[in-house]
């Protein structure tokens, strides 16, 4: 039997970003800018590299300029058209998802990430589908979830994107029970959901990319709470183990956690050296600090 294709992606942004007070008041978290392109942006390049067809962000109150920010502006392509500002203009609308390619839905109430995807249930249908978290950047050669989707191709189920945390940050993160591994592919066998560092079953973790099948929503559906008294993705998959094939991909690159200052610090600083036309003055200035500090 063919493997279907994944051509939707769930983006739940519908989070308050309260680590990031007093920036986040008035400004959706995930329009925080990495050099100079909001983090939403990064996540929705992404899933374009990868071959997605359509666009579904799960919002909150407060989240109109996420929605905004993937609409045209015409007041401001006609000014940077009269002045010639011919570079700009093409780095404004290249990037812009096709007319209709994008959907929103409202999280009502913050009820956890797998409430998040389960808002999104009647977008997504009877299809396998991509999440992706805009928290977590990652710098890659080759797309985050494009080396997931191949991956998917020839595993088919539920694959979700993992790498080794320390053993005392387990308490942070989805913790993987592994079980046989085949390249890069890691068979799971249990998840469990911010284990203690005593008890984790191992310390490879997932971060905010998954490929899962819509048989998940069912599990959503029975509201079942977990960590944090919320409605948890982790348990849902947890629960399917068995059911359908369901890897961990230990994917190439540097994942940065953007929901935290130092990760999102450290974040603006590598993606800066990755620009061509930013590298040098960027290396500058970090080799003068750090001799000067």
């Amino acid at each position: 039997m063919s493997i279907p294709k994944v051509r939707k992606a769930v983006f739940p942004v519908g989070g308050l970003g309260t680590r990031f007070l007093p920036a986040t008041k008035a400004m959706p978290k995930e329009m925080l800018p990495v050099v100079d392109k909001p983090l939403i942006q990064y996540a929705v390049e992404e899933a374009r590299a990868a071959g997605i067809e359509e666009f579904i962000f799960v919002t909150g109150r407060g989240k109109s300029a996420i929605e905004d920010h993937f609409d045209q502006s015409w007041e401001l392509q006609e000014q940077l058209e009269t002045k010639n500002k011919h570079q700009e203009l093409a780095a404004l609308g290249e990037w812009l998802p096709a007319a209709g390619a994008v959907a929103y839905t409202r999280q009502m109430e913050p009820l956890g990430l797998g409430h998040a995807v389960w808002c999104a249930r009647n977008l997504v249908g009877d299809e396998p589908f991509a999440v992706l978290l805009a928290d977590d950047l990652v710098l890659s050669q080759t797309a985050c979830l494009k080396q997931m989707t191949d991956a998917y191709a020839e595993a088919g189920g539920n694959i979700v994107a993992v790498m080794d945390v320390p053993r005392e940050h387990t308490n942070r993160y989805g913790i993987l029970e592994p079980g046989e591994t085949s390249g890069s592919l890691v068979q799971v066998k249990g998840l469990v959901e911010k284990p203690a560092p005593e008890v984790a079953p191992s310390t490879l973790s997932i971060i905010g990319r998954y490929i899962l099948q819509p048989e998940v929503f069912s599990q959503l559906e029975k509201g079942e709470r977990g960590a944090g008294n919320e409605i948890q993705l982790t348990d849902a998959l947890a629960a399917q183990i068995g059911t359908d094939p369901f890897h961990g991909l230990r994917f190439e690159g540097e994942r940065f956690d953007c929901g935290d200052k130092a990760g999102f610090l450290r974040a603006n600083i590598a993606f800066a050296l990755e620009r061509e036309e930013l590298r040098d003055d960027v290396q500058a200035f970090i080799n003068n600090f750090a001799n000067n500090s």
